[in-house]
């Protein structure tokens, strides 16, 4: 078996092509497939979610709250992690990336004051919490926001 000789098995696939309710002699005559009577056999199908009257699920669900579309996805990194990179180095979201820090820096990147810093770095990301900003600086590196 080759790629080029790979075909759907027999019978599994139907032509689209053909033509209802075109008489018995195409096979598909009479009701055209739709059997006999019934809300399936009639123009006018129901709305998705209709559950025949019944109260559907969306509105016997509660409703809480709302999602807010202006929302931001920051992503939050301990200052141990910056140990990585070497003394002096300039860290900023591409550096993060490329040393394997972060994967997305999604829409904002965040160093949270976690763990200890042994390092004189040049920070620039998005954000800071006041004890990361406060231990770079307390080295010597700067805190500078993109």
């Amino acid at each position: 078996m080759e790629l080029s000789n790979l075909r759907p098995a027999e019978g599994s696939k139907h032509s689209d092509n053909f033509r209802r309710g075109r008489g018995h002699g195409s096979g598909n005559g009479k009701t055209a497939g739709k059997g006999h009577k019934g809300q399936k056999a009639r123009s006018g199908a129901t709305r998705p979610g209709f559950e025949g009257g019944q109260m559907p699920l969306y509105r016997r669900i509660p409703k809480r709250g709302f999602t807010n579309p202006n929302t931001k996805e920051i992503v939050a990194i301990n200052l141990s992690a910056l140990e990585k990179f070497e003394n002096g180095a300039t860290v900023d979201v591409k550096a993060l990336m490329e040393a394997g820090v972060i994967k997305n820096p999604r829409d904002g990147v965040k160093i949270l004051g976690n763990g200890e810093l042994t390092k004189k770095l040049d920070v620039k990301v998005n954000a800071y919490s006041a004890s990361a900003k406060e231990k770079i600086e307390a080295l010597g590196g700067t805190a500078e926001v993109m």
